[in-house]
């Protein structure tokens, strides 16, 4: 399998072990979320290291050695992207692997596994029509400021959602069209949803216009704006204005 294949099944497989450890019926919701992030890193892990072992990895769920640094080429993984959803039995929850390539996003795989597709950088689809006012996903619990100020300024339709990769393919597939986050994440958490959104034509920055790097020794990303690219002018406009005030 070429890299962009191996990501693709690499993440329906997990997705698909993750419901069966879920379907077992025999962990709480908080054990459920950590039976999961453990069971689908080993694999995840174990299986790279076995088809690329000269590569570097990053996961969520592994202890960094610090190797990676050294590679050019290096896997980033996040086992169960909305470990709370996942525990919960509800389906805004993802697996990501993707593969930076001297710290840019080149391939990425995005599982949604409780509805059955994969989202892949070597296989973009079109873009559904543009919404109009536009839709924007935003946290289930704390909306940032700044998401809350685009959504008043450009009178979007605020949609509730749980995990960082399910509000970046609700963008690829056409069902929202700005995810803006400033709350910060961690490298995990996007590397493969941009890698995904950015082959799918999507614009991808930081809130400051900059493009996302990966592989970074401090792994904290503060932000990020995923949306329709002719959206991204006015989106980030509003986000400097807003930061200024």
């Amino acid at each position: 399998m070429d890299d962009a294949e191996l990501a693709a099944h690499l993440a329906e497989t997990a997705g698909r072990i993750l419901r069966e450890v879920r379907a077992s019926g025999v962990f709480s919701p908080k054990a459920l979320g950590k039976a999961g992030d453990q069971t689908a890193n080993a694999f995840l892990v174990h299986a790279l290291r076995e088809a690329r072992p000269d590569d570097g990895l990053l996961s969520e769920e592994a202890k960094c050695d610090g190797t990676r640094l050294t590679r050019s080429r290096v896997w980033i993984i996040d086992p169960v992207d909305g470990t709370r959803e996942y525990g919960e039995a509800r389906a805004d929850w993802a697996v990501h692997v993707g593969l930076a390539i001297d710290g840019e996003p080149v391939t990425g795989a995005v599982a949604l596994p409780d509805a059955g597709v994969v989202l892949r950088s070597d296989r973009p689809q079109s873009l559904a029509a543009p919404s109009r006012p536009p839709r924007m996903v935003v946290s289930r619990s704390r909306p940032a400021p700044e998401a809350v100020a685009v959504a008043e300024r450009l009178g979007a339709e605020r949609i509730p959602m749980g995990s960082a990769g399910a509000k970046a393919m609700a963008v690829v597939r056409g069902e929202a069209d700005i995810y803006l986050h400033t709350g910060g994440q961690y490298e995990w958490d996007s590397m493969a949803p941009v890698a995904v959104a950015l082959a799918h034509g999507l614009h991808c920055s930081r809130i400051d216009g900059t493009p996302l790097r990966y592989n970074r020794e401090d792994v904290y990303l503060p932000d990020l704006l995923i949306c329709r690219a002719e959206l991204a002018r006015d989106v980030l406009a509003i986000v400097g204005e807003t930061r200024t005030d």
